[in-house]
């Protein structure tokens, strides 16, 4: 997957959320992306989203909530040992009690805490708050 893909989606959102709109279209999609897009939901960041032709270029409509306030992917993955992950949030994120960092490991695109709790390392995908 590009890099470049999943940060333009994530800063479609961005843009998105600070112009008061409901709902935004992102294309290119990719499985990364909608993985990304789960743990925002799961979190309580994003309403729902949906996946159209996923097999071709597809696209994914967003519902948005209003909560996000920043969100960027890196582009270039960088590794993190489980033990490494708490001093990488602090760097991240601008406090402890909101935000998340998304990690990609070999359990599965998870987010900080999650890999916290399973004691697993892998690459830095991105952060949203």
């Amino acid at each position: 997957m590009g890099r470049r893909i999943l940060n333009d989606a994530l800063r479609a959102i961005v843009n998105a959320e600070r112009r008061g709109k409901a709902t935004v279209e992102l294309q290119p999609i990719s499985t990364v992306m909608s993985s990304f897009l789960n743990i925002m939901k799961y979190r309580g960041y994003i309403k729902d989203f949906q996946l159209y032709d996923p097999h071709r270029v597809g696209k994914i409509k967003v519902e948005l909530l209003g909560r996000v306030n920043d969100c960027r992917a890196l582009t270039y993955r960088q590794d993190v040992r489980a033990r490494e992950i708490e001093g990488y949030t602090v760097r991240a994120l601008p406090t402890r009690q909101w935000g998340y960092v998304v990690i990609t490991t070999p359990d599965g695109v998870l987010d900080h805490e999650e890999a916290l709790r399973r004691n697993v390392g892998g690459q830095v995908l991105g952060y949203f708050h």
